[in-house]
C-alpha cells in the first residue's frame, strides 16, 4: 500500500516537474562476464537485463546551476531461472532511487547483475 502510495507520488511529481525525463540511462553489468551494457528506458516502461526487470518510475537532473546529479527511480524484479516443470516465481529485489554520481548507494543485491544510473534524456 505505502509503496502504491510512493509510486503515485513519483508519477505525479514527473507529469509536473519541470526538470523530469521522458527516457532514463541506466548501465547494466554482468558480473560473470564482465560485460556492461547502457539501456534507455522511457519512463513507466521495463527493460529486461538477464533476469532482472527494470521499471523506470521518473529520471530526474538536478538544474544547471546545482552540483551535477541524475537519479533515477526505478524497480527491480528477479525472475530467477527454474527447472522445466516448474513456475518462474518473480520477486522484487530492489525500489528506490539510483543516482549517478554515487552508484554504491543503491542497494540493488544481486549476485550476476548490477545496474546503475548514467543520464536522463527528453
Amino acid at each position: 500500500m505505502i509503496r502504491a502510495f510512493v509510486a503515485a507520488l513519483v508519477i505525479l511529481f514527473a507529469a509536473v516537474g519541470p526538470a523530469y525525463a521522458q527516457r532514463a540511462v541506466i548501465r547494466g553489468l554482468d558480473k560473470v562476464t564482465g560485460h556492461a551494457r547502457d539501456y534507455t528506458i522511457t519512463v513507466g516502461r521495463s527493460v529486461r537485463i538477464g533476469s532482472l526487470e527494470v521499471v523506470a518510475r521518473a529520471c530526474d537532473r538536478s538544474a544547471p546551476e546545482e552540483t551535477p546529479e541524475v537519479r533515477i527511480y526505478v524497480e527491480v524484479f528477479d525472475t530467477p531461472p527454474v527447472r522445466e516443470g516448474e513456475e518462474a516465481e518473480r520477486r522484487e529485489i530492489f525500489h528506490g532511487w539510483l543516482f549517478a554520481s554515487s552508484p554504491g548507494l543503491s542497494a540493488v543485491d544481486h549476485p550476476t547483475y548490477d545496474i546503475w544510473a548514467v543520464d536522463c534524456r527528453s
